[in-house]
């Protein structure tokens, strides 16, 4: 078209319906983030529940976090480098006060060298997507909740009144368009301050 070897003609996009994609409540997260007794579990299952504690606190993918490397830690000025992010930019986050207490205890565990990945496999290896994804699920089941960590971890941040612009840059999105996305409001969530701003 734009060469004038076909006429110009408009092409109607296709529009689906988007279904509300479920997170997680407060009370699951209670359940998720709960501490196992570490004399009583295995380092995967410890592994798992830090890994839990890092995709909430951050919001980042998987593929995100299956690339963390030991140096990409920065637990004296407390952010993480995310090298391999979805639009190929690194990135810098913040780590919360909580979220660096488990990491410091979850090193001194795991140990390591620099070039290591953080989280790995019971030899030390590189975890694979598929096996993080089946250890999250199992962790998720055995906690008796699964949903997903980026939208609660959106949503929680709206909820609290963070700057959607800031919540762009976490997630790593070129526009808010796909932040919108990631925000879908539940009744309870709209009902929370309905009262409060409501004119009438």
């Amino acid at each position: 078209m734009d060469n004038a070897y076909l006429d110009k003609f408009k092409i109607e996009m296709i529009k689906t319906d988007v279904k509300i994609k479920k997170t997680y409540t407060n009370k699951e997260l209670k359940k998720l983030l709960r501490k196992p007794n570490k004399k009583k579990i295995t380092f995967a299952q410890y592994r798992n529940w830090v890994i839990v504690n890092f995709l909430i606190g951050t919001g980042c993918r998987y593929k995100t976090l299956l690339n963390i490397k030991i140096k990409d830690l920065d637990l004296e000025n407390d952010y993480v480098i995310f090298q391999k992010i979805k639009n190929r930019k690194q990135q810098l986050l913040p780590i919360s006060k909580s979220l660096y207490k488990i990491l410091l205890e979850y090193l001194s565990k795991r140990r390591g060298k620099e070039e290591d990945y953080i989280f790995c496999t019971n030899e030390g290896g590189k975890l694979s997507r598929e096996a993080l994804k089946s250890a999250i699920k199992r962790y998720n089941h055995s906690r008796g909740v699964d949903h997903l960590f980026r939208h609660t971890f959106a949503k929680k941040w709206i909820l609290n009144y963070g700057d959607p612009y800031k919540l762009q840059k976490i997630l790593g999105h070129s526009s808010m368009d796909m932040v919108k996305n990631y925000v879908n409001m539940f009744a309870e969530d709209i009902k929370k301050d309905f009262e409060l701003y409501n004119p009438l």
